[in-house]
């Protein structure tokens, strides 16, 4: 479920399903796609905070158990319509957007932030990448928008290792903008907001589009996007998708085949 809350000019969107670490659910995607699109047809919203519910976690991600493993049936692994959608549209919202992050992000958790133009961090979170512990080759459009968000070298470090980033780190590395006590997370991202929503409107959506410009040079072409998707389709097919999975959800480490 999607929380929703306007004033100031400044939608927050709130990630709301705790019994489940704020997970990504198909439905919550779409209600978030839904409503950017909305408020991007006038100027009523001029930025965008998400954030997770409750101060535990931002979000864990997609569910582990709704993806799919079908060596046998040889049954093609598609990266859900909902998640590309939904990031596609965060990533192109014609203002500011703002990843609020009260809580841990996680996976696809993590992608959704990188989506945003600005990172607002509380001092005690953690943010990490699984796809590598899962055995899975992760869609070449995140990849890009961590590229995009972060750079060529910090991407590599981030899938490469699947390790959790937490403390100066965060900042250091350029994975979040502020670190902020949390007591004063949510102060601190409303007037940040709020000195956006100052700003000229046409400004803004003028120089939001121009950036994006240099970010589309960046593009696959078709060659490139079928190579990756060979790549991807090995991995759901293989059995260390099936060991990540069991291991995940059995808490445990891995043991990793290569096959």
């Amino acid at each position: 479920m999607l929380l929703i809350e306007i004033k100031d000019f400044i939608a927050f969107l709130t990630i709301n399903y705790p019994e489940k670490r704020n997970a990504l659910t198909p439905e919550l995607l779409t209600d978030i796609h839904k409503n950017l699109e909305a408020f991007s047809k006038n100027d009523d919203v001029r930025c965008v905070v998400i954030r997770g519910f409750g101060n535990k976690v931002f979000s864990s991600g997609y569910d582990i158990s709704a993806i799919p493993v079908a060596p046998l049936s040889g049954k093609r692994q598609e990266t859900p319509d909902t998640l590309l959608q939904a990031f596609d549209t965060i990533k192109n919202f014609p203002y500011p957007t703002i990843a609020m992050l009260n809580g841990h992000a996680f996976g696809a958790g993590f992608n959704l932030c990188a989506c945003c133009d600005i990172r607002i961090a509380a001092d005690d979170i953690k943010l990490r990448m699984t796809p590598a512990r899962l055995g899975v080759a992760y869609h070449p459009k995140g990849i890009q928008q961590f590229i995009e968000a972060f750079g060529m070298a910090r991407t590599k470090e981030i899938f490469y290792t699947a390790t959790s980033f937490q403390g100066k780190s965060l900042l250091q590395k350029g994975l979040v903008d502020y670190m902020i006590p949390r007591a004063d997370l949510e102060e601190f991202t409303h007037a940040y907001a709020q000195k956006i929503t100052q700003n000229a409107p046409l400004s803004l959506k003028g120089i939001k589009k121009i950036i994006s410009m240099f970010e589309n040079d960046m593009a696959l072409n078709q060659q490139k996007l079928k190579e990756a998707d060979q790549l991807i389709q090995k991995c759901f097919q293989s059995d260390d998708l099936k060991e990540g999975q069991a291991a995940f959800l059995e808490k445990r480490v891995p043991g990793f085949k290569g096959k």
